[in-house]
């Protein structure tokens, strides 16, 4: 990253908050590609729910079938957040990242606290997914194989379908940035009682993390360096269960000179550390194994 930009997003602080969310969003803005978008196919809003946040956005090349396709799960403390702002490049940014990485990218929506409590959200993960089953392959995809990338509650959501009994078998693994997976250990349970609420052995039960120990999904997990304290201790707790599970150091980015924020505001801008490392994910588990597959 540029050094300049480092210390923008270091002075930023590791305070996770609207005027910190606004700060982080001006430092990449002038960075981000502008409308129109040539070489990729926008299609917005599409239904996959009967709810009015069960909408999504699909990017695609304009060239090109069979492709992974990447879906991302916004963030925003569980009651707030969007797959698109008026008026700048996020997340739009996002699906034009994977569709210039040679993917099919989908931005999602979802319902939100306090009127739509666990397990709503993984819930809304799992329609989309649906819906991508039977409608990915006429916007260049490969419903058999799909990514999802969460960030913040989104990757708790993502977390939370990952555990569940019977995800789709369509999704070749999930990429989880900055959530929260250990929910008895999680600091601030303010943040978290809107959606799961605030008894101690409700939070437990709702925790992502035994069903990601159990699953079976590759994963792949980042923490950005001026991460709140609390998401570090997050991707400790998940780095030590799977740790233990594997008896080996499982996939994790860290990402020098981010934030919580613009760990994912950085994505088709100019510094690719995460998405390298996301391609990297994908082409082992999305692209290898499918292509193994079909010499079989």
């Amino acid at each position: 990253m540029d050094s300049q930009i480092a210390r923008r997003v270091a002075a930023i602080g590791d305070v996770v908050g609207p005027d910190q969310a606004a700060a982080s969003r001006d430092i990449f803005a002038p960075l981000h590609e502008t409308p129109p978008h040539d070489g990729v196919d926008i299609v917005p809003d599409a239904r996959y729910g009967p709810h009015e946040r069960h909408r999504l956005d699909v990017f695609r090349p304009a060239e090109g079938r069979d492709l992974p396709v990447v879906v991302f799960v916004h963030g925003g403390g569980f009651v707030a957040g969007d797959k698109s702002t008026a008026g700048t490049p996020y997340y739009d940014n996002v699906g034009l990242w994977a569709a210039r990485s040679g993917m099919v990218g989908v931005t999602m929506n979802y319902r939100l606290a306090p009127e739509h409590r666990w397990p709503s959200g993984a819930q809304d993960v799992g329609a989309a997914v649906g819906w991508l089953a039977a409608n990915a392959a006429a916007h260049g995809g490969d419903p058999s194989r799909i990514v999802l990338v969460g960030s913040s509650a989104g990757a708790t959501h993502v977390a939370g379908y990952a555990g569940m009994a019977d995800p789709d078998p369509g999704v070749r693994g999930v990429v989880l940035l900055s959530g929260a997976y250990d929910l008895p250990l999680f600091d601030d349970p303010s943040i978290l009682a809107p959606y799961f609420g605030s008894d101690p052995a409700a939070l437990a039960v709702a925790s992502p993390l035994p069903g990601l120990v159990a699953s079976t999904l590759p994963i792949l997990f980042a923490v950005a360096e001026h991460d709140p304290p609390v998401s570090h201790r997050q991707a400790a707790a998940l780095f030590g269960a799977l740790f233990e599970r594997d008896g080996h150091v499982p996939p994790m980015a860290f990402l020098p000179g981010h934030n919580h924020f613009t760990e994912v505001l950085h994505l088709n801008a100019v510094d690719d550390v995460l998405g390298r490392q996301i391609l990297a994910f994908v082409e082992q588990h999305a692209r290898a194994q499918t292509r193994a597959l079909r010499l079989v």
